[in-house]
């Protein structure tokens, strides 16, 4: 059980059926009957609602599904384009930190996109990975982070933006951040022709340089 699992799927996944998925293999890995797993996947266009989202941050959902969900942090947009990577460990194995557990992922993801020459960065009160706008105009997410923890085993995870349909992000605030220097870009904005292919294998590259080998288990 000490190897993690590393699933792709191909085809866009719901979310209500990614939510019970997760939640399957949480229970499982508690258990010991499942492996650690990193879940690669698209959804299909939706809004997710975590636990501090505000319902004014929904300006309008222009048909669109809305998942009010367990997650932590605000509203935010997925679909595709967009690659969701569903991380689930055993914390309990790994420190049992969860701040240095949602550092882990922020720190994930600026290692995977400086492998297109992207410097994501962190923000002190602003949740996700955001890159400065040429000029020094402002700053725009990149990357979202929500994560969940039941018994000590992670779900959820994060959100990079290759190249999903902006405009969506127009019937929220992304996160709770209105400021109008702040805004949400993605690779292809930024000029980078990546596929998901390259993005995938530079998220598994820069794996295991963050989370270590869990430690044995005992008892």
């Amino acid at each position: 059980m000490d190897e993690i699992e590393w699933r792709i799927s191909q085809e866009p996944v719901a979310y209500p059926e990614a939510v019970a998925a997760m939640e399957a293999r949480v229970a499982a890995i508690r258990g010991r009957t499942a492996p650690e797993l990193a879940w690669l996947l698209e959804h299909p266009p939706l809004y997710t609602a975590g636990t501090s989202a505000k319902d004014a941050d929904l300006i309008d959902a222009a048909g669109l599904p809305v998942y009010r969900t367990g997650r932590g942090g605000q509203f935010t947009y997925h679909g595709p384009g967009q690659r969701v990577a569903y991380v689930m460990l055993d914390l309990r194995r790994r420190g049992g930190d969860v701040r240095r557990y949602v550092h882990d992922l922020e720190e994930w993801l600026i290692r995977a996109l400086a492998k297109f020459n992207v410097a994501g960065e962190r923000r002190r009160g602003r949740v996700g990975i955001w890159v400065r706008r040429q000029g020094g105009t402002g700053e725009d997410k990149i990357a979202a982070i929500g994560v969940r923890v039941r018994h000590w085993v992670s779900y959820h995870g994060v959100a990079v933006n290759l190249d999903p349909d902006l405009g969506h992000y127009r019937g929220i605030v992304p996160c709770g951040v209105r400021a109008s220097e702040y805004g949400v870009t993605s690779l292809a904005e930024l000029g980078l022709t990546v596929t998901m292919e390259e993005l995938d294998a530079a998220l598994r590259a820069t794996f295991s340089d963050v989370f270590r080998a869990p430690a044995l288990a005992t008892g």
